[in-house]
């Protein structure tokens, strides 16, 4: 396959080695964007994983699905509380469709890199952009590679008493890439790889325009932080456009320009 799938024993460690990402620090500011650019709802999450960020969505008042690759995470969903309230549906994020038309999508902390090639991460786009009414949003929050940072041989980019993390350069032709996690947890060890496709900037804003969406916003993080040179991650927002702005005439038209310049609410 060209994604990454949880197993059953990380799907059940994944909230324990994921911990900060549910800090209210980190995952507030989040929510707080995600519930704006709903609008009401209704939204779908791709890679809803064990309902993190649809969970808080929910509690906020929104109706909620979710697509998930993994039946194991899924799990780990449904046991939770609330959980009762989102549609689950377990498929691939790049072809699995859940009924209806949406306001918004999103695919959040680097999940658009589990898809590994470039063809497969169109899919996604081109899948969200299938979701979405026209002016609905599709938010995508990933971070921003720089070669510099990941030498051939890998590069730690956390060390701490209870996390390891080491980024291994697989493939640079292919924008290939593996981080290597060690864990402890309650006192054991927990070991985990993952390969994954880091994607530029200007990208995925080509992705967007092949499936008939244009870029809106892109901020450095979910506060609207100003997106720069040394951004080290982003949160890109793009807009479905009506049928006469396809995806290559958009461009043209004069009252497009300015929207790509737009960085306020």
């Amino acid at each position: 396959m060209s994604s990454e799938v949880w197993g059953k024993d990380a799907a059940a460690e994944y909230d324990a080695t994921s911990a900060e990402m549910f800090d209210p620090k980190v995952l507030g500011p989040a929510v707080d964007c995600l519930v704006k650019l709903a609008r009401g709802g209704p939204v779908v999450e791709f890679a809803v994983g064990t309902g993190r960020v649809a969970l808080e969505l929910v509690a906020r008042g929104l109706s909620v699905s979710g697509v998930e690759l993994s039946p194991h995470m899924a799990d780990e969903l449904r046991a939770k509380p609330g959980a009762d309230s989102i549609q689950i549906v377990i498929g691939d994020m790049r072809t699995t469709r859940v009924a209806g038309t949406f306001k918004l999508v999103y695919l959040v902390w680097n999940s658009i890199m589990n898809v590994t090639t470039q063809d497969g991460q169109v899919e996604v786009f081109e899948n969200a952009a299938a979701h979405l009414e026209t002016g609905g949003y599709f938010v995508v929050e990933v971070g921003v590679h720089k070669h510099d940072r990941t030498p051939r041989l890998g590069q730690v980019f956390v060390m701490e008493d209870s996390h390891v993390g080491i980024d291994t350069l697989d493939d640079p032709v292919a924008q290939l890439m593996s981080s290597h996690h060690w864990h402890e947890i309650n006192g054991h060890l927990i070991r985990d790889t993952g390969q994954f496709r880091y994607v530029w900037p200007s990208e995925l804003d080509l992705m967007a325009r092949v499936a008939g969406m244009r870029l809106v916003h892109r901020w450095a993080g979910w506060q609207k932080q100003v997106f720069d040179a040394e951004s080290e991650s982003q949160v890109a927002v793009y807009e479905k456009t009506a049928p006469e702005l396809t995806a290559d005439r958009w461009c043209r038209r004069p009252e497009a320009t300015g929207l790509l310049l737009d960085t306020g609410d």
